[in-house]
């Protein structure tokens, strides 16, 4: 099973009727060239890549810029046209006063099945007290976090809120909760290993940009600026695939990264084994947690 971790629908025709929403998705996400596509396009896209899910993740930027790029309904009504193939987490922006009643009703009455953040947009840092709440009732509910880390395409959303060291303090405070920092933390790479390697409850996905393409990116990350093993020998259990579609598309990231001469093990556990984990759909099998 391949599972893709990092989807923004932003483009999905079945919640982009309104213009003035649909340009205020392309100015916060920073993508302009792009049009909706209808529900069965977007399937046929994933049947062409052997994707057989997605996660589908929405943005609340209420006290930044006054709206959503995807409202969890967005998500919600996207998931009921094809509940087998997408998988939609929450968002919430943590400054609102009603925050957590926001994503409450996300989990209970929307079935949610996990939160995304993004600390350089929403502009907070990971580990300050107002995120407390989130945490807490992300751990009642048992659903995971995909926070954005490392540098952001996206307009006014400075990467010093995203450095993978500020998600430390989260890792330590809360070993239950289940988190991913997105993109590999990229440019700090070593630091988002070193978090990996450190707290069982870390994960990452593969969704990096590329300046030249892809399969060179990941050649020069996984090979080069990392020991060229040690994905297979130490990170095999907290790596997951993921686009950032539509910024990347998997039609070039899958390719790449099947390219990369893993084992077939591992390859697996990268493309849909470590997110049934992350998910919670599965146990954890690390064995030096038991």
């Amino acid at each position: 099973m391949i599972i893709d971790v990092h989807t923004h629908p932003i483009f999905y025709k079945a919640i982009s009727q309104d213009t003035e929403t649909l340009n205020y998705r392309k100015e916060q996400f920073g993508i302009f060239k792009q049009s909706p596509s209808p529900i069965e396009t977007v399937l046929q896209e994933m049947d062409y890549n052997g994707i057989d899910r997605s996660i589908l993740l929405p943005l609340d930027l209420t006290t930044q810029s006054g709206g959503w790029i995807v409202t969890n309904e967005d998500v919600k009504h996207i998931v009921d046209l094809a509940p087998e193939r997408f998988i939609g987490f929450a968002s919430v922006d943590p400054h609102r006063s009603d925050a957590v009643k926001v994503l409450e009703y996300a989990f209970r009455e929307l079935g949610l099945k996990g939160l995304k953040l993004n600390p350089s947009k929403q502009k907070f840092y990971p580990q300050d007290d107002i995120l407390k709440p989130i945490y807490e009732l992300c751990l009642q509910y048992n659903r995971p976090i995909l926070f954005h880390a490392g540098m952001s395409w996206e307009p006014d959303a400075p990467a010093k809120y995203s450095h993978p060291l500020n998600f430390e303090e989260v890792a330590i405070a809360y070993p239950d909760l289940r988190m991913c920092l997105a993109h590999f933390g990229w440019p700090w790479v070593h630091e988002t290993v070193m978090l990996l390697l450190k707290y069982p409850n870390v994960f990452t996905d593969t969704s990096l940009l590329h300046m030249d393409n892809a399969l060179d990116f990941y050649k020069q990350v996984f090979k080069t600026n990392m020991g060229p093993l040690w994905i297979e020998r130490n990170l095999n259990d907290k790596v997951m695939f993921g686009t950032n579609s539509p910024r990347f598309k998997a039609k070039r990231l899958l390719p790449a990264l099947k390219a990369m001469e893993f084992r077939p093990k591992t390859l697996g556990k990268i493309l849909g084994g470590n997110a049934q984990v992350f998910l919670g759909e599965r146990g954890n099998e690390r064995p030096w947690l038991n």
